[in-house]
């Protein structure tokens, strides 16, 4: 139910009429968010700039109608953690996650909460979510890749070197989630290995 909340909130916002934004002017809603740079990180505070700006547009601004609480993990395991933990005991309405390693925290964190994610590599594989279109839990978001892609790749590679025998993949666990994007380039009767 409080996913539901949330996509109201955040998706549904442009479709409200006027008066029912008038209406939720009231009441603040809290966010919290995990971002995994350091605050420091301008890349970073670019694209959280522009994401409160899509806020205000469909009329959520902060001191009006929200209040967004963002911790920032500086990419440390341990920080992130740390800032898992401070934003789930604020007890907010709904947590953004920025990417796998993030959302990865706050799940250790919470189970009750909302979560919706931006980056995750393989939210099925790495098992954040039941499925893409039924993902259960307290967990949802969107895929910036789809694991199968990752096998066309492989397929490119012997169209462009048609002699090629070997091929090898560098994966950082740490970051790359669950095994979609790997299984999908070892395929089998391929003679790829693990």
């Amino acid at each position: 139910m409080r996913r539901r909340a949330f996509i109201t909130l955040i998706g549904g916002a442009a479709a409200w009429p006027l008066a029912a934004r008038a209406q939720q002017a009231g009441r603040v809603r809290r966010i919290g968010a995990l971002m995994s740079a350091s605050e420091n990180d301008l890349g970073f505070r670019v694209n959280w700039a522009a994401f409160r700006e899509a806020l205000a547009m469909l009329g959520w601004s902060e001191g009006n109608n929200i209040r967004i609480e963002t911790r920032w993990g500086a990419a440390e395991a341990e920080a992130m953690q740390h800032a898992a933990k401070e934003l789930v005991a604020l007890q907010p309405e709904l947590i953004f996650s920025q990417n796998t390693p993030t959302t990865g925290a706050l799940l250790q964190q919470t189970r009750t909460i909302p979560i919706v994610f931006a980056q995750v590599v393989d939210p099925v594989g790495s098992g954040y979510v039941a499925s893409l279109p039924r993902p259960g839990g307290n967990v949802t978001g969107f895929l910036n890749l789809e694991a199968s892609v990752a096998g066309k790749w492989l397929e490119l590679l012997k169209e462009i070197a048609p002699g090629l025998t070997r091929a090898a993949v560098i994966r950082d666990s740490a970051t790359a989630g669950g095994v979609g994007q790997f299984a999908a380039v070892c395929v089998p009767g391929s003679g790829a290995r693990r």
